[in-house]
């Protein structure tokens, strides 16, 4: 046994005592970055030397330089992008994770991780509609999921006898990540221009001729980053069948609101996906960074994924193996999922659902408010947990000004964005602990 020494017995302490003090903060701080760019690269400069330093010194710098420069995106108050909620099972259990080290490729390493891994896949595959006999793996993010499922249907079209470039159809509202991803994978998005930003099967048809030639997709969104829109799933999955066409379900952020019995109408049709992501780091209450990949059918994905190498033929002997290095670009992967299924099993499905339902009321609340308000104006009904709204009178600078002062009082992050060319405000709504009296506040800075 390796013997622990008096440096690391007191790093051990600190570091421990510090998790649990931040485990406990409820709620917790925004905070905010305090120091300049120069000052904070002078204060780090030189913390790496040659020689070693003792752990609590090191561990000084984190708490007083590091920690106090970064925004907590698990605040209640924090209310851009898309935020964060962990629950306090799942970042525990993170820690576990970690510590426990975990190789979570194949499943003569981790064969009981995987399998509790796996078991959370098939309840997000029965929320969803999907076949049990679904399956994936947890990969690092949206970005991640998006690739290695495009990847996946570049492949199936060209078994299929696809020729050429192929094309991918996509609305004008998909993720920056499609774009992306079909640039690496040497694909064009062929982009359908959506006049309510949400792409239907009437659309996609206005601008793809049935006799199109080299589609190998088509790409719905459940939940835009944006405006939180979700497509015509039903529509657009028929139609992707009729074609011939993968089809492929971005919910990176939205996806999750399928545990919500009150959104779950909105996503009829995800049922007909060939693949399909969600970020648990999102709206599933789980440490960054966390993404669930699922296949209609499997073996597509192993057939595009499997690495072959002399050194990973072991992995690939044992009847009714699943290694997750078979279903996504990746190899080397932590258990990301791990801490998912220990918070799902702690607090029940059932209380995810009531805290999804808590963002999706506030979105609707929210709207309520802002409809109410002389100087505000509602830009679109809520679909999900975002909120747009536009206050009359304002340019780019006064958006700007105003979530700079929210932010320096923190009282709330909520930077503008972007609708149609125009700077308006944004909430986007995630934290079951954020209330209708925190929008009031933010809110009431508009006047």
């Amino acid at each position: 046994m390796h013997e622990v020494d008096q440096n690391t017995e007191n790093m051990l302490r600190s570091v421990l005592a510090y998790a649990e003090n931040r485990l406990r903060m409820s709620p917790v701080p925004l905070d905010k970055g305090t120091l300049a760019i120069d000052e904070l690269y002078e204060r780090l400069d030189g913390v790496i030397r040659e020689t070693p330093r003792p752990p609590d010194e090191v561990f000084g710098v984190y708490t007083s330089v590091i920690a106090p420069s970064v925004i907590s995106a698990d605040s209640p108050r924090f209310l851009g992008f898309i935020p964060a909620a962990p629950t306090k099972a799942s970042l525990a259990f993170d820690m576990l994770v970690s510590c426990a080290s975990i190789q979570g490729i194949s499943w003569l390493e981790a064969s009981g991780a995987i399998a509790a891994e796996n078991s959370v896949l098939r309840v997000i595959a029965h929320e969803a509609g999907m076949p049990t006999t679904s399956g994936g793996c947890f990969v690092s993010g949206g970005s991640a999921g998006n690739l290695s499922a495009l990847a996946v249907a570049r492949e199936t079209a060209k078994k299929r006898g696809a020729t050429g470039r192929l094309r991918v159809v996509v609305g004008s509202d998909a993720h920056s990540s499609i774009v992306n991803t079909l640039r690496l994978l040497e694909m064009d998005a062929l982009v359908v221009e959506t006049p309510d930003h949400r792409l239907t099967a009437d659309t996609v048809r206005a601008a793809v001729p049935a006799d199109a030639q080299n589609i190998a997709a088509v790409v719905c969104t459940s939940g835009t980053t944006n405006a939180g829109i979700i497509d015509d799933l039903a529509g657009v999955g028929a139609l992707a069948r009729e074609r011939g066409w993968w089809f492929h379900v971005d919910g990176a952020y939205g996806g999750s609101g399928i545990f919500a019995r009150s959104l779950r109408p909105k996503y009829i049709g995800l049922e007909q996906a060939d693949s399909f992501i969600l970020d648990p780091h999102k709206w599933l209450f789980t440490p960054f960074d966390c993404c669930a990949l699922l296949y209609r059918d499997p073996e597509l994905a192993r057939a595009t994924h499997t690495q072959d190498a002399s050194y990973l033929d072991v992995i690939h002997t044992s009847t009714g193996e699943w290694n997750p290095s078979d279903y996504a670009y990746h190899l080397t992967r932590r258990a990301r999922g791990l801490p998912l299924w220990f918070s799902l099993a702690v607090y029940g499905l059932e209380a995810y659902r009531q805290a999804i339902e808590v963002a999706a009321a506030l979105a609707r609340q929210t709207a309520e408010l802002i409809r109410a308000a002389p100087q505000l104006e509602l830009i679109r009904e809520p679909d999900l947990g975002v909120v747009l709204f536009r206050r009359l009178g304002w340019s780019a600078v006064d958006y700007d000004a105003w979530a700079q002062r929210l932010h320096e009082d923190e009282v709330a992050f909520i930077p503008p964005t972007k609708w149609e060319g125009e700077t308006v405000g944004r909430f986007a709504f995630l934290h079951p602990a954020t209330t209708l009296d925190i929008v009031r506040e933010v809110l009431a800075r508009t006047e």
